[in-house]
């Protein structure tokens, strides 16, 4: 009988140790950070695609045959390079044709000049008629006509003969061939190449009509800060996770809606001197220097995402968890933006969140950030 007396008090004073003086289960542990609005920097993230800011069509000035391709398809050409030869040849033969003309003619005007001036003397002498001064000035004035045409047909014949050699009016990349040696060339199917300027280079990105007028709602409200035209910095992401070693500027945003898309384009300059960027490439665009007054972030790790979306653990006035449904914004950092579901001075728990249940006690603790996980997927480095 005293041995069970004695089980009994052990028992009753276990369960006692796991419950509070208000006979509910222990408070959980948990790290706080408490909510207060600031002047952020945001940073807004797009998917952009590289662009050539001077993609030059190659193709032949006249109908002939090629006759050799002279680069190297895929290769950095330079502004002169020689990229293709056609059979010069005819053009060759024409000018030859053209400058024999011009010489025939210059002479033609040297003796219609000599006889005018042989004319023009007696003429005013009366020894010869005015007919006869008018036509030797008719003949000479036909004459000069006839040289500037041959001279003319020479300039045309010698660019003609120049267009056999094509070269690349820029520096740039390559590609590749579209005609092979020993094909004809015509007016209608003249395009043999590409070249694609490498620096600098654009970058497209969109930008929704929701957003859009989200960012001028906000601007003019005064919550959201944007600098003066050129203050706006982008950077670039490459398809590794590298980023791009030169920052960019915003060159260009349409004014007009694209009504296939619902989107407005924008375009960011960078300089790649190197050649690292390429036309074409997908990459992650980060454009920032824009502020938000008065913002609320909590560390990323603080959100979670439910079956009705993104929601905080928060500890009320009596010391439970409360959930919190939030819309989220941008990033401040590794940071999230809260846009709605927050106030200030609001406690919100970073630490221990996966233990939490509704209206659970806890035992709330200043969350120092040094604890942080690494930042999730998708938090921006």
């Amino acid at each position: 009988m005293g041995i069970m007396c004695v089980l009994a008090l052990v028992a009753l004073g276990a369960c006692k140790s796991d419950k509070t003086a208000s006979g509910g289960p222990a408070a959980l542990p948990v790290g706080i950070i408490t909510v207060g609005q600031s002047d952020v920097p945001v940073i807004f993230d797009f998917v952009g695609q590289t662009q050539s800011s001077q993609e030059v069509e190659i193709r032949a000035r006249v109908n002939g045959f090629l006759e050799h391709r002279v680069y190297k398809e895929g290769a950095l050409v330079h502004a002169g390079d020689v990229l293709f030869r056609m059979d010069a040849k005819p053009f060759r033969a024409a000018l030859d044709a053209a400058q024999a003309e011009f010489r025939q003619q210059k002479a033609r005007l040297d003796t219609a000049q000599a006889n005018l001036n042989r004319v023009r003397p007696l003429a005013a002498k009366n020894a010869l008629s005015q007919k006869d001064l008018d036509d030797a000035t008719g003949q000479q004035q036909a004459a000069a006509a006839a040289v500037e045409q041959a001279r003319a047909d020479v300039t045309s014949a010698e660019l003609n003969l120049s267009y056999t050699t094509i070269t690349s009016p820029v520096d740039g990349l390559s590609s590749f061939a579209k005609k092979q040696d020993g094909s004809y060339i015509d007016a209608s199917d003249s395009l043999l190449t590409y070249v694609a300027k490498l620096d600098p280079m654009w970058v497209n990105f969109s930008l929704s009509e929701n957003e859009f007028l989200q960012f001028r709602s906000e601007s003019q409200s005064g919550k959201l800060k944007i600098p003066a035209q050129g203050g706006l910095e982008v950077d670039i992401v490459l398809a590794d996770g590298s980023q791009y070693g030169h920052h960019g500027h915003i060159a260009f945003s349409d004014a007009a809606l694209n009504t296939e898309t619902g989107t407005y384009l924008v375009r960011a300059e960078f300089t790649n001197p190197d050649g690292v960027l390429r036309p074409g490439q997908f990459v992650r665009v980060k454009v920032r220097g824009a502020r938000i007054t008065g913002a609320l972030s909590v560390p990323q790790e603080a959100v979670q995402q439910g079956e009705r979306g993104a929601f905080v653990w928060t500890v009320d006035e009596q010391g439970k968890a409360k959930q919190r449904a939030v819309e989220t914004g941008g990033w401040n950092g590794n940071d999230w933006i809260i846009n709605s579901g927050l106030r200030a001075g609001d406690r919100v728990i970073v630490e221990n969140i996966v233990k939490l249940a509704p209206d659970m006690p806890v035992a709330p603790h200043p969350f120092k950030p040094g604890e942080a996980k690494p930042p999730a997927a998708g938090a921006p480095q």
